[in-house]
């Protein structure tokens, strides 16, 4: 299974029309926040199901501020991460990953691409879609779980 990911696309319709064209085929989207609003256009675009978190940049939204979503065996909890400290590089998510005892915390807010494992927990950042941070190039994230073995992947768009 393949799971698009896509995080701070702060409204640019360019920024996931590039994400869609460069995941290819994928079984869902994943949208981390600031611009939840943006999941609607995902779903014109691919007719896919799409789970959107809010971010800091979001004001008022129907999303929530944390999803838990179990896909191919495996559980993730989406967040944007601004209220669990995601610019740290993830200590906060990590433990409350682990409390809530999921496979994969997928995040967004800080812009910068992260793949990482720590305590068993993969932390996973497909990074800015727009305005990217740190001297990376935009982009989006697939994940990808097979025989209940999951890995990810930053695509650059």
């Amino acid at each position: 299974m393949r799971i698009g990911v896509i995080s701070d696309s702060h409204g640019s319709v360019a920024a996931i029309r590039r994400a869609v064209a460069a995941a290819g085929p994928v079984a869902m989207w994943l949208h981390a926040g600031d611009y939840s609003q943006d999941a609607a256009r995902l779903v014109e675009l691919t007719g896919l199901p799409v789970t959107a978190v809010a971010g800091n940049c979001d004001g008022m939204t129907d999303a929530k501020i944390d999803e838990f979503i179990e896909a191919g065996g495996r559980k993730i909890w989406l967040t944007h991460g601004h209220r669990y400290h995601a610019k740290d590089r993830g200590g906060e998510l990590v433990w409350w990953g682990r409390q809530y005892g999921v496979d994969v915390v997928v995040y967004g807010h800080s812009h910068v691409p992260d793949i990482s494992t720590h305590d068993g927990v993969l932390l996973f950042n497909p990074g800015g879609a727009v305005h990217p941070r740190g001297g990376h190039s935009a982009s989006c994230g697939v994940l990808m779980i097979e025989g209940g073995r999951i890995t990810a992947e930053i695509i650059e768009i």
